[in-house]
């Protein structure tokens, strides 16, 4: 079966928002064993939207249409589609009084013209998951006495992947009538690069690429790690499992301690589920960081339980004020330990996590862009066990990479002090 992804929107081909939405769906698509050839933006013009809806779905079985059902009159998908089918547009009570509904929720009045996302073509069915006001639709539409499908799904992309994992997906594997079971594992890695772990793993994938099933694939996912997916098809759950199972047994030996979590997990989840288990406490101490370390850890549900608090120390006065590092260079191992023991100090913390760098424009001290040093300090039991670790590493990429870089790197530091 082929499905093809439609993304609309003028400010998709300006560049003032990037398309994940597309790069999402294919990933989901491909995971789900259904071909996907094409991907197509178009702006906010009707005759456009039409046009690449029109040869979408004279090439392709089904179309995922992504963007365009707002309240707004530069919102044309619904009318587009309507016309595509022959069909009135019909406001659709139950759509609009959930709509109505969301906003007396937040203690607002409702504008009128959020009853336009209650239009809904004649002939189509609206997706039972609405996680925001618009409504996504299925539509049977026939091109050149060819009978297809479209799916107009919103581009709020936690809205568009609901309905795509809770409707669209399941749909679409009912029409391809296949009824075998596919699913994927992700071995989260971190500190060795891609083509490094595709080099580690050529005979396997050789091994795999000749059998078809599982595959393999790599997905570099900056401060998620590098991914390695495991994708299995099968014909039940158990099969499918086992089949996922046997993979990851034969790879762990080969990825070895790059590997730090799976699936869902992040290494965020990972160093807290440790120092919970360890009964220890966190606190953290940044510089180029600037908080993002911080808001990674608080992200954790529960994390609570063992997370004392922060310090931003960007300018030199706080780390040697506050933390206590000693008047000298700031970009050194010397003083990332001196700030992971200041915060484990000013915080009472078991453990003590700093980051200290230089993320650009400019070289810092001598030190080129990209230079980071790193400490980690862990109390077991008491400060006469206390045990520090620095390092200091050079990384690519602009300033929000190497901030995000960091973070998971001195996490991943201290998950294996842990």
């Amino acid at each position: 079966m082929q499905v093809e992804v439609v993304a609309i929107g003028t400010e998709l081909l300006l560049g003032q928002i990037v398309d994940t939405n597309s790069s999402w769906i294919g990933a989901e698509l491909a995971a789900a064993g259904l071909n996907s050839h094409f991907q197509t933006k178009v702006g906010d013009n009707p005759e456009r939207i039409r046009a690449v809806l029109e040869a979408a779905l004279s090439r392709s079985d089904a179309v995922i249409c992504c963007g365009g059902l707002g309240p707004t009159q530069d919102d044309l998908t619904r009318e587009v589609i309507a016309e595509l089918m022959g069909a009135e547009l019909q406001l659709d009570p139950t759509v609009a009084d959930r709509i109505c509904a969301m906003f007396e929720s937040r203690g607002r009045t409702m504008p009128d013209n959020n009853l336009r996302q209650a239009m809904v073509p004649e002939g189509a069915t609206v997706i039972a998951e609405q996680p925001g006001t618009a409504p996504g639709l299925i539509c049977p539409v026939t091109i050149g006495g060819a009978e297809r499908v479209l799916y107009a799904v919103p581009g709020v992309p936690y809205e568009m992947k609901e309905m795509v994992t809770g409707t669209v997906l399941p749909d679409l594997r009912r029409r391809s009538g296949d009824a075998s079971v596919i699913a994927s594992r992700i071995i989260r890695t971190w500190g060795q690069s891609e083509s490094g772990l595709a080099e580690i793993l050529a005979e396997r994938i050789d091994e795999l690429d000749s059998a078809g099933n599982p595959t393999l694939a790599f997905l570099a996912s900056g401060v998620e790690g590098l991914k390695v997916r495991i994708t299995a098809k099968a014909a039940d759950l158990d099969s499918v499992t086992a089949m996922l199972d046997a993979e990851q047994r034969r790879l762990e030996p080969l990825i070895g301690h790059w590997t730090f979590a799976y699936d869902d997990d992040n290494m965020e989840t990972v160093v807290v589920r440790a120092l919970e288990e360890r009964g220890l406490s966190l606190a953290v101490a940044e510089s180029l960081t600037g908080g993002y370390l911080s808001g990674r850890i608080c992200a954790v549900p529960g994390v609570s339980a063992v997370y004392r608090g922060g310090v931003v120390a960007y300018h030199p006065s706080v780390k040697t004020q506050l933390l206590g590092v000693p008047q000298g260079p700031v970009v050194s191992e010397e003083a990332a330990s001196a700030m992971a023991l200041g915060v484990c100090r000013v915080m009472n913390a078991d453990v003590g996590v700093a980051t200290t760098g230089v993320a650009g424009p400019d070289e810092i001290e001598g030190r080129p862009v990209g230079t980071v040093c790193m400490a980690v300090t862990v109390a077991f039991g008491d400060e006469d066990e206390r045990h520090t670790r620095t390092a200091t590493i050079r990384l690519p990429g602009d300033r929000e990479r190497i901030r995000q870089f960091s973070t998971i790197t001195v996490l991943d530091l201290l998950r294996k002090m842990l």
